[in-house]
């Protein structure tokens, strides 16, 4: 055996080591990526199972063509007033930030258990049904009285 069948043998365990750490790294990168995205999806599943919301009342006043929801958090997870969604007989409404407080405040986002939240929008012609998403995607519906 020559120096070119010793130098072709080193080239080529050269080749097999690099290509055997490349791969090693990339695997070990990609499981990395699905055990976080496993323990984000469990995180968000704990969240939603926490998260309970209930329509206590829903009045139209038809002199000021005004609808006034209250909620209460029922659940033991603390919710976000900005990422609360309102539909109105299934018409998303925007709820200006004025227009939501949280057990009178209205300068808070923060919506903790056992709270209350009111959201008061414009309303016309008279709806009949109201439905409330958190940002969690629990929701509740209600009639309007």
């Amino acid at each position: 055996m020559g120096f070119g069948v010793s130098g072709s043998t080193a080239v080529i365990f050269l080749g097999v080591l690099v290509a055997t750490g490349t791969l090693y790294t990339a695997t070990s990168n990609a499981s990395e990526n699905v055990l976080e995205a496993q323990d984000a999806d469990a995180e968000r599943a704990l969240e939603r199972t926490n998260t309970d919301i209930a329509v206590t009342n829903a009045t139209y006043d038809a002199g000021n063509e005004s609808l006034t929801v209250n909620l209460t958090n029922a659940g033991s997870e603390t919710l976000s007033v900005s990422e609360t969604t309102l539909l109105v007989d299934n018409t998303y409404v925007d709820v200006p930030a004025a227009n939501a407080t949280v057990d009178g405040d209205a300068g808070t986002d923060l919506w903790y258990a056992g709270e209350n939240l009111s959201l008061v929008v414009d309303a016309d012609p008279t709806p009949a049904r109201v439905k409330v998403v958190t940002g969690s995607g629990v929701a509740a519906t209600g009639a309007v009285n």
